[in-house]
């Protein structure tokens, strides 16, 4: 039985957080338009690792995250690299990351990013039984493969933390790791098995999820590029795009790595650093590799999909740009036999490599509420590495704030005007 009719929603962002917004929306009742300034053929959460993640119950901005950072900049194979430069919203962004890269801040997070991933993962596991098409949803965990003393100290330290908080985890041997890829050979120490983790292949999760909303009456308009915003009365009245003008009860702004210039235009800061990360697949494998696995040195994740292999990595921090950086795609293919030593990869042609931007909040946690200042505004994004693996959860949140109802988690540590 439809539900009845709660009033009209605008959603700007075509990414698997707009998408799963409209989704839920169009079930609880809303007519709803989904606004892109492409044509809906490409977006951050179709290149990524498909990573279904209540393992990553700590915020980007960690301790030793900055002081790892700083050595990492003068690598240019590094994972992470901030672009010098003058911009001011870079230098206010990277003050407030460094305020929040502390322990406590870790420990006050954890619980809420564990719920939001935890009701995602619930959520996917619907999503399998109510989209038509197979979106690759396998549940075998993912391996925290790590070669030093160091990081294996870290990292038990975080899998007793996970445990702690009732994820199902087991700290492996390198015999117990290999036993469980049987079919290639492992050069490491040792690996966290976060058991309760999932993947999926994310091309046919977007599609899959576009054609259902289309089945349900969603509009989905593409080239509508947002130029400005008016507001009135303390409401968003009309947003004028280059494909015209737009109008709704609510608006909700999923707009992924352009969320801050979006909401600027509605008159909200939101500070948000766009992460620049790479990815290529690859057939080397032979579908020999069972398990989705992070290769904690190199911060490189492998995941088998589609029958192949997604392999990325990086975090480059710099204005929005669509130069690929060969370099630092170079040290992802590098770090690959120094775990999986049969397979020394050629670099990939320039044509092949995705890049795509994560949407970095300067504390590692998303934007996901209603504002305060704009009454008809919700504000769903900055999820940074975590944008796949909590869409149906951002999605679903976003239906209930619609409708001013309970929401299934605890958002208030997420409230989006939290740096005004």
């Amino acid at each position: 039985m439809a539900s009845p009719f709660q009033g009209t929603a605008l959603v700007i962002g075509s990414g698997i957080i707009g998408l799963a917004s409209a989704y839920y929306l169009i079930k609880a009742g809303w007519k709803v338009t989904l606004l892109d300034k492409g044509d809906f053929s490409d977006n951050c959460s179709y290149g990524n690792a498909g990573m279904i993640v209540p393992s990553h119950f700590t915020p980007m901005a960690a301790p030793g995250i900055v002081a790892q950072g700083i050595k990492w900049m003068f690598n240019s194979r590094s994972p992470f690299y901030v672009k010098p430069t003058l911009s001011r919203s870079l230098a206010s962004w990277g003050l407030k990351f460094i305020k929040h890269a502390n322990e406590h801040h870790v420990t006050r997070s954890a619980p809420h990013l564990l719920a939001l991933n935890n009701l995602s993962k619930d959520l996917y596991d619907a999503l399998a039984d109510e989209l038509s098409e197979d979106f690759g949803l396998t549940h075998r965990g993912i391996l925290m493969l790590y070669k030093t003393e160091k990081t294996a100290e870290e990292e038990i330290h975080l899998a007793e933390q996970a445990k702690a908080l009732g994820l199902d985890v087991a700290v492996l041997t390198r015999e117990a790791v290999q036993a469980l890829e049987p079919d290639v050979q492992l050069d490491v120490l040792g690996a966290v098995h976060y058991r309760s983790d999932a993947h999926l292949y994310p091309p046919a999760l977007i599609g899959a999820l576009t054609e259902r909303i289309k089945q349900l009456g969603g509009t989905l308009v593409p080239h509508a590029e947002v130029v400005s915003m008016t507001r009135s009365g303390g409401k968003i009245t009309e947003v004028m795009t280059t494909s015209g003008g737009f109008s709704a009860d609510t608006i909700v702004l999923a707009a992924g790595a352009w969320l801050q210039e979006l909401a600027k235009k509605a008159g909200l800061s939101i500070p948000l650093m766009p992460g620049k990360g790479y990815s290529f697949m690859t057939d080397a494998f032979g579908g020999k590799v069972r398990h989705p696995a992070l290769l904690l040195e190199a911060r490189v994740a492998l995941t088998p999909m589609g029958g192949k292999v997604r392999v990325g990595g990086t975090m480059e921090l710099a204005a929005i740009n669509h130069r690929v950086n060969m370099r630092r795609v170079e040290g992802i293919v590098n770090a690959l036999p120094e775990y999986y030593p049969e397979y020394r990869l050629p670099v990939p042609d320039e044509q092949a490599v995705w890049h795509g931007f994560r949407p970095c909040s300067p504390d590692g946690l998303p934007y996901l509420g209603r504002s305060t200042t704009v009454s008809n505004l919700i504000v769903a994004g900055g999820m940074g590495m975590m944008g796949l693996s909590l869409g149906p959860a951002a999605g679903k949140l976003v239906s209930e704030l619609a409708h001013r109802g309970t929401t299934s988690a605890d958002i208030a540590a997420f409230a989006p005007e939290r740096f005004h």
